[in-house]
């Protein structure tokens, strides 16, 4: 999460450039021991700032796909035009949910209950990687833990199929904990342009925004990763 002193450095760069920012805001209420702040609120970044937020993210309904773009009317007229020619509209009666959600969310307490609930998930998962023995990047907001698996040794006689083979070896880390494990997460070189992916390797991003009994599962799972730290004898 951007602090603000962070977010102020990038709109001073932004503004000497005469760049427009386009800001993610889908977890705007998900941030643990930290506010958030919407860049578009610093001075001289509401004109070029259009800010992006998700109902399937705030309230749990990523299959919505109910979304907004918000920002100045210069920006938002031509963001509509090619909205309308990509996808043409959402459904009326998923929107009509969604404002319903921001009306009781406000009266309920829905995103401070939202935000303890998932903050306990995510120190559990955390607590299952220290158990086993492997270090973590802590979030602050949203629902991933993205986990070093470096000090995992996968035995080099160990078969992978072709369509795993070709896509590196991250790739592979993610694959082994699945067929050894029987727990998935995400290859983070995904999200890395071609001449960066090695930087993320040795990673995995996993998510907490699971039951209490998935977790739990995943822990027992886990357990047998031990036998294949480098350190193990």
């Amino acid at each position: 999460v951007f602090a603000r002193d962070e977010l102020e450095a990038i709109a001073t760069i932004t503004q000497r450039h005469n760049l427009l920012v386009i800001s993610d805001e889908v977890y705007e209420h998900l941030t643990y021991a930290t506010d958030h702040v919407s860049i578009a609120t610093l001075p001289g970044m509401w004109e070029r700032t259009i800010t992006v937020g998700s109902a399937g993210k705030l309230f749990g309904v990523t299959g919505w796909r109910v979304g907004w773009a918000i920002g100045p009317a210069e920006l938002i007229h031509p963001t509509l035009s090619a909205h309308t020619r990509i996808v043409f509209t959402t459904n009326t009666p998923l929107q009509e949910g969604v404002a319903s959600a921001f009306v009781q969310a406000t009266s309920n307490g829905f995103f401070d209950s939202q935000r303890a609930e998932y903050e306990r998930r995510r120190d559990r998962l955390m607590a299952i990687f220290d158990d086993v023995g492997l270090p973590y990047v802590v979030p602050d907001g949203a629902y991933y833990l993205l986990v070093n698996a470096a000090a995992i040794k996968i035995p080099d006689t160990y078969e992978f199929p072709d369509f795993i083979k070709e896509r590196g070896p991250n790739f592979k880390l993610v694959y082994f904990f699945i067929k050894e494990f029987g727990v998935s997460g995400i290859p983070p070189t995904e999200f890395y342009s071609a001449e960066h992916k090695a930087l993320a390797n040795d990673y995995i991003r996993f998510a907490f925004c699971k039951t209490d009994e998935g977790l739990e599962d995943a822990s027992k799972r886990l357990q047998k990763l031990k036998l294949y730290l480098q350190s193990s004898s």
